[in-house]
C-alpha cells in the first residue's frame, strides 16, 4: 500500500496533473514507482530524474495487468526468451512490452516535457548498451524493484 509517507514523497515531486494521472497506476504499480524513486534519489538527488522514476511504468495506466496477470507474463518472457513479446497485438501483453514508449507518447502530447525526461521513460527498458547515467541509474533502480 502507499503509505502517508509515499503521498508526501510523490507530491513533492509532482504537480497536481501528474499526480492524477500517477494514481491511475494500480497500486503495486504505484508503490513499485516510489520504490524506485527512492532508490533514484538515494544515488543521484535530481528533481528530473526522480520525477521520471515515479512516471516510468504511466504507459501502463491504459492496459493493467493484475500481479498473477504480470507474473504469468514475466514467467512466459523467460520461458520463450523475449518471444512472447511477438504476441503484442494482445493489448496487455503490449502494455507489459510497450509501456516505455507509451509513456513517452503519453507525456510527449502535453508538450511539457523536455526530450531527456521522455526518452528516459521511453527507453527505461531498452536493451540499447550506450546509456547515458541517469538512464543506467534508472534502470537499476527499476531492477532491484
Amino acid at each position: 500500500k502507499v503509505t502517508s509517507e509515499d503521498v508526501q514523497f510523490i507530491e513533492s515531486y509532482l504537480d497536481d496533473t501528474e499526480v492524477r494521472l500517477f494514481y491511475k497506476l494500480a497500486t503495486y504499480e504505484q508503490k513499485h514507482c516510489v520504490r524506485v524513486a527512492l532508490d533514484v534519489r538515494n544515488i543521484k538527488d535530481n528533481n528530473k530524474l526522480i520525477k521520471a522514476a515515479l512516471l516510468h511504468d504511466i504507459g501502463k495506466i491504459f492496459n493493467r495487468l493484475n500481479p498473477i496477470e504480470k507474473s504469468l507474463v514475466v514467467i512466459g518472457d523467460k520461458i520463450t526468451k523475449g518471444k512472447l513479446e511477438r504476441l503484442n497485438k494482445i493489448k496487455k501483453i503490449n502494455a507489459y512490452y510497450n509501456h516505455g514508449e507509451i509513456g513517452y507518447n503519453l507525456l510527449k502530447k502535453t508538450g511539457k516535457y523536455d526530450e531527456d525526461l521522455l526518452c528516459l521513460i521511453k527507453n527505461h527498458h531498452s536493451k540499447d548498451k550506450s546509456v547515458n547515467d541517469d538512464l543506467n541509474i534508472l534502470r537499476v533502480c527499476d531492477n532491484n524493484n
